[in-house]
């Protein structure tokens, strides 16, 4: 599973609010069943790693903060709405009644399949009204879906739509669009000439894994771009 998203620089300032040492916060975070040294959470202040789920949750005991602050945004996914309630995707299914494959890929994939109980339990679960619930599932999944076509093909006739799902001005929308189709271009670019230049298939499949993780953030970093990087999808 990908790391959550995670703020470096948050971290830090909550850890010097409340005046811990980095080996202070590891002693917390061992207190809370998750042993971890302070190598580690200076690792995570500098950004040479990230923290997983479990990390994040104990992490955030430990320096008395939400985990929302540590992530630097307000919730928008689902997923997001599940790591600020601090639930692992197991976890949750549980609660919820739900086999957790099929909510893991209702995650991924921003389609809910549940039922109506296990709708409500999930808005329950998440401090959400179930019609909220939905449109964040839905709207989600349409800007996902729309800032992909956009960046793998013709980015223009894109702005208009994505401005009026986010709210924001199309100018605003078709600067990070062209933005965001450039760097998709670029990873185009790199392995089609690793392919020309019979590269080995190690970096072909890095280029490949980065152009992933690309695309996972792409919904993150168009909304930064549009300035709603640290709010929900309207």
């Amino acid at each position: 599973m990908p790391h959550p998203p995670f703020s470096p620089a948050h971290a830090r300032a909550a850890r010097l609010r409340i005046g811990l040492t980095p080996e202070q916060v590891a002693a917390a975070m061992s207190q809370l069943g998750l042993h971890r040294t302070a190598t580690a959470v200076l690792s995570w202040e500098q950004g040479t790693l990230a923290p997983s789920e479990p990390e994040l949750f104990a992490l955030s005991g430990a320096l008395w903060c939400p985990v929302p602050e540590l992530m630097a945004l307000r919730p928008r996914s689902l997923r997001e709405h599940r790591l600020a309630r601090q639930f692992t995707a197991d976890r949750l299914a549980e609660r919820i009644g739900m086999d957790a494959p099929a909510y893991a890929r209702a995650e991924q994939d921003h389609h809910w399949t549940g039922t109506s109980r296990q709708t409500l339990l999930l808005a329950e679960a998440l401090g959400l009204e179930p019609d909220r619930l939905l449109r964040v599932i839905r709207r989600a999944g349409d800007l996902d879906a729309l800032l992909r076509q956009a960046v793998e093909g013709r980015w223009k006739q894109h702005a208009a739509p994505l401005a009026r799902l986010v709210d924001a001005p199309e100018r605003t929308v078709a600067r990070a669009l062209r933005t965001l189709h450039q760097e998709h271009g670029r990873f185009n670019e790199a392995y089609m000439g690793h392919v020309v230049a019979r590269s080995d298939e190690a970096r072909l499949r890095e280029i490949a894994t980065e152009r992933a993780a690309w695309l996972y953030d792409l919904t993150r970093r168009f909304l930064a771009l549009v300035g709603h990087g640290d709010g929900p999808v309207p």
